[in-house]
């Protein structure tokens, strides 16, 4: 089985007042579908930077990506958005949501842009999975911040995607918070088969994925299971 995820040579470097500075560099990996991979290191280590090229939301100075078969340096900026939306579902830190949306609205969001017509009940059937049946009609303000992820959570997995970018997911929750969060992520993973790429600077999060990369200055100084 081709992997779902492969980096070859990876780096970035931008131009800084009198040098080009390296945040990235020599990234070389493969990930297989279904696999859990956690991204860690310190603050500044290059994590989010390696965790865009992989998404494609970003592209290196040099160095290849595979995503789902798809090499990303062979796509314009549109054909790289519409792989994320057929194969990729995205969790931040800092939960993106619309504030004027529902819960319900906000879900549904990924299906309406993909034009499944069966977006809303699709995304009401997700916050019911997450534990928000009753909160379908809140919108963000009215939410906690475990709510407020619950929701991101539901809005990743509604397209069924078959790998999903988790930046910090519980990096701006309280340590109960956070560890329910996780379990929630972990579990919806393992159910719907999903290939995780998480970045975290928590080890004990990171302990639980099957793969691990560890960046210190944009170099991987430790590489297991991948």
């Amino acid at each position: 089985m081709s992997p779902i995820l492969e980096a070859e040579a990876l780096g970035k470097h931008v131009a800084a007042a009198t040098e080009e500075l390296d945040i990235l560099a020599g990234v070389s990996f493969s990930l297989a579908a279904g696999a859990s991979l956690a991204i860690v290191g310190a603050s500044g280590s290059g994590k989010s930077t390696l965790l865009s090229l992989l998404a494609g939301l970003d592209t290196p100075t040099r160095g290849t990506v595979k995503l789902a078969g798809e090499s990303l340096g062979a796509l314009d900026e549109d054909g790289r958005a519409r792989l994320r939306g057929r194969a990729a579902g995205f969790v931040f830190q800092s939960f993106q949501l619309l504030p004027e949306l529902t819960a319900l609205e906000n879900a549904m969001l990924p299906l309406e842009l993909a034009g499944r017509h069966d977006a809303e009940t699709v995304a009401g059937s997700w916050l019911d999975r997450v534990g928000l049946g009753n909160r379908k009609h809140h919108t963000p303000r009215t939410l906690s911040g475990g709510e407020q992820q619950r929701v991101a959570l539901a809005r990743a997995f509604a397209p069924g995607p078959q790998i999903l970018f988790a930046d910090e997911p519980t990096g701006s929750l309280d340590t109960h918070t956070g560890e329910r969060i996780a379990d929630l992520l972990f579990e919806l993973n393992a159910s719907t088969g999903t290939t995780l790429v998480l970045v975290t600077h928590d080890e004990k999060l990171a302990a639980r994925c099957s793969a691990r990369l560890r960046l210190a200055a944009g170099q991987v100084i430790e590489q297991v299971g991948v």
